[in-house]
């Protein structure tokens, strides 16, 4: 069957319909086919399984899903444990050895056989004793479809079947250590279970409930509830106990009986409180499949503060109960996974049409990853609000110069949604509270977006970023309006852009010793890189004052703007490449902010810039990658496929392509992938599961024939 597959896929990509028959191809073939056509080629660096948003994130961090136990994007325990019981025989298909639990005995692994990881996906196939496992967990992070895309649910699926034509006696345990609803691992929680349509619910949380209480990078969610969800018709026994394993090891079925001693420490050494588990029997399996599901999910009331108004989640809108929510992700279950199934296959299509499988490989990687760095919630009127946080960096939230890297993502697969991220800091910005003439970095610290903390804050220019931001808004803001087809924002915002392009035009040109994007390479005057994001930004800000109709402004700006690029390359220029600094001779960058001419269609730089900075590019690659200055060897992963798509020849983008698929696939960083490394020795510098890797998806929102499928999409009428 996988020579079938292979000549099918190499007919497909030769054929001048390539992105329908590559669709058509993974649409009909069995996930079994499709799981080890890939897996017998990349390891991620970490595999997402539950991606929902920053604080609903569970991932496995090594080769196997029983190597380590599963995480929290930031790497702090949040056990799911999976045994299997095939003909009496105990094995483990989820996590290490369970701990802390008597009488029970080491419990080998099962042998997993293969991973795949796609945009809504991530599946394992694992083999004992004559039985063939399939996990999977499914997050219908679906960007066109608000409803679903909001509901935090993960559902996990096994498909059971015989590889050696006998019949086995097979029953599975999950079990949920209640360190998945705490943020440190003495407080207290309390469990129970309910009902809720055909589910059977087990519930987990804190004593205190102590909403929005604390903000901060590396932190948990301490108040809601984790919820495990068990449909009746899947033939399980859930308990909320601290015994399940053992009584699962050693009959194959649970006592149904409820531990009632709380509250209880989440995970002590005198104890742990009581763990959620479920027992599901698949009977004797045969060659024929065997399926169960269950679904996984955390709820909180409030989700977001935004100026001192607390936010709800956007599923939540219209009055929606948890048992509501949960009883509607049950009856969607099977129309979601053959919708996720198709968006997978589609959407893969094209992203290899885009860039070739590599890079196909490389957006699927990181597509959960992207969306789940974000929290949906509504405005008090209803209207979606999306908030970033700024993992593993500071912990910032709605950050500018975290949201620009990501809204190519969000550019292609719904701006909707960039606007949303872009209307909460646009509104700050407005209030008299904001009181410089240039762009505002971020709104506070996750949850909690009162205004900005970063650098000076609000009280004084400190470690801000003028120039950067305020390019970055604007930039933004032309590709949403031009994507939507009409001006309205950005002429409801015309008093803040005006500003900031007038600080644009008198700043940006040569720009002064200050901070970009790049803080962690720390301050830089004239940086070469920054003066052409100010050039397009001014350029982009030409395009804004046509479409909200002042002629004169476009005219006066256009005037402005059109002989800086000749300047900028007389003052940059260094022989045979552009500076990193004006003033620096012998030093070199990566441009990646020139993309904005080909995404707005600027075309305010000669093409020859780009071609004689991918000559030299050619000759600073390093293994890993391209690093991002002469400075050291370090890199950014988003600025690297920005870079990519600036490249004339192919062979030149699918060198550096390639280069960062090998790393991802070998570094030893094993972390929700990185985008901050060294492109030497593919050690992680810092950053992890953050919403920027969404700039990987430029390249695909440069290829006009897939924006312009995707934007159908996110502009037809949704199924909610």
């Amino acid at each position: 069957m996988r020579a079938q597959v292979v000549s099918l896929f190499q007919f497909c990509r030769h054929h001048p319909d390539y992105g329908l028959l590559a669709f058509l191809a993974a649409a009909v073939l069995s996930p079994v086919c499709a799981l080890a056509q890939q897996s017998s080629a990349h390891r991620p660096p970490a595999a997402p399984l539950i991606a929902n948003d920053p604080y609903f994130s569970v991932w496995s961090m090594g080769d196997k899903l029983t190597d380590t136990p599963t995480k929290h994007w930031s790497e702090a325990a949040q056990p799911l444990t999976g045994l299997i019981r095939i003909d009496g025989h105990p094995l483990r298909w989820m996590g290490t050895q369970p701990r802390q639990r008597p009488n029970l005995p080491r419990i080998d692994a099962m042998q997993q056989d293969a991973l795949e990881v796609t945009p809504l996906h991530t599946r394992y196939r694992l083999s004992a004793l004559g039985v063939e496992l399939q996990v999977s967990f499914f997050t219908p992070s679906f960007p066109q479809q608000l409803d679903v895309l909001s509901r935090p649910v993960t559902y996990l699926t096994w498909s059971a079947r015989s590889t050696d034509n006998s019949a086995h006696q097979v029953e599975l345990l999950l079990d949920v250590s209640p360190q998945i609803a705490v943020n440190g691992n003495a407080q207290q929680v309390t469990w129970g279970r309910s009902r809720a349509g055909t589910l059977t619910v087990l519930n987990v949380g804190t004593q205190e409930q102590a909403s929005l209480h604390q903000s901060g990078d590396r932190i948990r969610i301490d108040w809601g509830y984790f919820h495990l969800a068990v449909p009746d018709a899947e033939s399980a026994t859930p308990e909320i106990s601290t015994t399940a394993m053992t009584e699962f090891v050693g009959e194959g079925t649970l006592a149904d009986v409820d531990d009632l001693d709380m509250p209880r420490a989440a995970d002590s050494t005198r104890g742990p409180a009581a763990h959620l588990a479920v027992e599901l029997s698949l009977g004797k399996v045969t060659s024929a499949a065997v399926e169960r599901h269950i679904l996984l999910a955390y709820t909180e009331g409030d989700a977001i503060e935004y100026l001192g108004r607390r936010l709800r989640p956007y599923w939540q809108r219209n009055g929606m109960t948890t048992s509501a929510m949960l009883s509607q992700a049950e009856q969607d279950y099977s129309s979601l996974e053959s919708r996720g199934n198709k968006f997978d296959a589609e959407l893969t299509a094209d992203m290899v049409k885009a860039g070739g499988e590599e890079y196909g490989y490389l957006t699927s990687l990181v597509f959960r990853q992207a969306i789940a760095a974000h929290k949906l919630v509504a405005d008090v009127d209803g209207t979606p609000m999306l908030f970033s946080k700024e993992n593993d960096s500071n912990g910032c939230i709605d950050t500018v110069d975290v949201t620009y890297p990501s809204s190519p993502f969000f550019l292609l697969f719904n701006p909707e949604l960039l606007k949303a991220q872009l209307e909460p800091l646009m509104r700050y910005a407005a209030l008299p509270r904001w009181r410089f003439p240039f762009a505002p970095h971020d709104l506070g610290t996750y949850p909690l977006a009162n205004g900005q903390v970063y650098g000076g804050g609000e009280t004084n220019e400190t470690d801000q970023m003028p120039i950067e931001e305020s390019g970055n808004l604007i930039l933004m803001i032309a590709a949403l309006e031009r994507s939507e087809g009409n001006w309205d924002f950005a002429r409801h915002y015309m008093p803040e852009l005006m500003k900031w392009a007038a600080y644009l035009a008198n700043k940006g040109m040569d720009p002064e010793n200050q901070l970009s994007t790049d803080d962690f390479a720390g301050h830089l005057a004239h940086n070469t890189n920054l003066s052409i994001k100010a050039i397009e930004a001014l350029g982009a800000f030409v395009e804004i004052a046509k479409n909200v109709g002042d002629r004169e402004l476009a005219a006066r700006y256009e005037r402005l703007v059109l002989p800086m690029p000749a300047r900028w390359e007389e003052m940059a220029r260094d022989g045979d490449h552009y500076k990193l600094a004006f003033d620096q001779k012998g030093t070199w960058s990566q441009k990646y902010n020139l993309v904005w001419d080909d995404i707005l269609n600027l075309h305010l730089f000669p093409p020859k810039i780009k071609q004689i900075e991918w000559a030299f590019y050619s000759k600073q690659m390093q293994p890993y990658g391209l690093p991002l200055d002469n400075r050291k060897t370090i890199t950014k992963l988003d600025w690297e496929v920005w870079t990519a798509t600036l490249a004339d020849n192919p062979q030149q983008s699918q060198d550096l392509l390639h280069r960062l698929v090998t790393w991802a696939d070998t570094t030893p960083s094993r972390v929700p992938t990185t985008d901050f490394y060294d492109t030497v020795s593919g050690k992680q510098m810092g950053f992890q599961a953050r919403s920027v890797v969404g700039g990987i998806f430029i390249k695909a929102l440069l290829d006009s024939q897939i924006a312009e499928r995707w934007k159908l999409k996110s502009t037809a009428p949704q199924d909610k």
